[in-house]
C-alpha cells in the first residue's frame, strides 16, 4: 500500500519541516487528512506552522525541536515518537544543508556535521520506523537526495557524496521491500527557491543557473507525495533536473569532472564588492 489512508492513530514524520520542502510536505500532506510530526531545530517556526494546520485542517501535527546532527537528540525524538501510540506511516527524511567551496579550504567540523545529518540521521530514522512498518503491512519513506547524487561535484564534493548515499541506500531499499506494502522513496530535486542556497553559500551559483532547472518547493512536494502513495523507486521533479540527472550517470568522468571543476570556480570565486574580488 506505500503511503496508507490518512488515521487518528498515525503520524508522518517530517524532518527540516520549518521551510521550504520540508514546510510544503508538511501543508499538502496535512491538507491530505494526515496527522503530522515536525522536527527542525527552529521552534517558534514549527509551532507557527503546526498551529496554522491544526486550524485549517483540523489534523494532530507535533512539534518536536531537534538538530539531527546530534545522536542523542535523534534517539530522542525515537523514543517521543515510540511513547506516543502512534503508528508512524510515513517518513520523510528532508533536513540537510550543504556548502561550497574547496574541501581543503572549508572548515572540517562544519563537513563532518553535514554527514552526520544527511547521512546518519536519515539511515538511523529510516532504520528506526521500517521494522514496524514491515509488521504492519504499510507504509513510505521519502529520503531527499538532490540531482547532486547522480555525479561527484567538485566545490560540493560532500555535499554531492552524502546525496550519493541517500539515492544508492533508497533505491536498494526500495528493491528489498518489494512484496511487503512499505515502499523507500528517493525524491532528487534540482534548485529549489528556498533558504537551502543562502546557507550553503550559494546564491551566486543559483543566480547563474537558467529557469528550467528551478522547481518551486510546492511542485517538489506534489511530486513526492504523489511518488510516495504510488511506492515509486525515485522522483526527479523537473524536465530540465531529469536530463541533468542522466547526464550525471552517463556522462564520462574524465569529461564531466574538468567541466564541473571549472564552473563551479567561477560560481563561488567572489563577486564585484565580495571579500577577495
Amino acid at each position: 500500500m506505500s503511503l496508507p489512508a490518512p488515521d487518528p492513530l498515525c503520524t508522518v514524520l517530517i524532518t527540516g519541516a520549518s521551510s521550504g520542502i520540508g514546510e510544503q510536505l508538511a501543508r499538502q500532506l496535512a491538507a491530505a487528512g494526515h496527522g503530522l510530526t515536525l522536527v527542525a531545530r527552529r521552534q517558534e517556526r514549527l509551532e507557527r506552522l503546526a498551529a496554522e494546520l491544526r486550524t485549517q485542517h483540523d489534523v494532530e501535527v507535533a512539534v518536536h525541536a531537534a538538530d539531527l546532527g546530534d545522536a542523542a537528540a535523534r534517539a530522542k525524538l525515537v523514543a517521543t515518537l515510540d511513547a506516543s501510540g502512534r503508528f508512524v506511516a510515513g517518513v520523510c527524511n528532508n533536513a540537510g544543508f550543504g556548502s561550497f567551496g574547496d574541501f581543503a579550504e572549508l572548515p572540517l567540523e562544519r563537513e563532518t556535521e553535514m554527514v552526520r545529518v544527511n547521512v546518519l540521521a536519515v539511515h538511523e530514522l529510516t532504520g528506526a520506523f521500517l521494522r514496524p512498518m514491515i509488521e504492519r503491512g504499510e507504509g513510505a519513506i521519502l529520503n531527499v537526495a538532490s540531482t547532486a547524487a547522480f555525479q561527484p561535484l567538485p566545490t560540493a564534493a560532500t555535499y554531492a557524496a552524502t546525496k550519493a548515499f541517500v539515492l544508492a541506500f533508497s533505491e536498494a531499499l526500495h528493491a528489498e521491500l518489494a512484496g511487503t506494502g512499505v515502499s523507500c522513496t528517493a525524491l532528487c530535486p534540482g534548485p529549489v527557491p528556498t533558504e537551502f542556497g543562502e546557507n550553503a553559500g550559494a546564491t551566486r551559483r543559483e543566480a547563474q543557473l537558467p529557469d528550467l532547472f528551478f522547481t518551486k518547493p510546492e511542485q517538489v512536494a506534489r511530486e513526492a507525495i504523489a511518488g510516495m502513495r504510488k511506492g515509486k523507486r525515485s522522483v526527479i521533479p523537473g524536465l530540465g533536473n531529469r536530463g541533468s540527472a542522466f547526464g550525471g550517470r552517463y556522462v564520462p568522468r574524465t569529461l564531466l569532472l574538468p567541466i564541473a571543476r571549472r564552473l563551479g570556480g567561477r560560481a563561488f570565486g567572489p563577486g564585484p564588492g565580495e571579500p577577495g574580488s
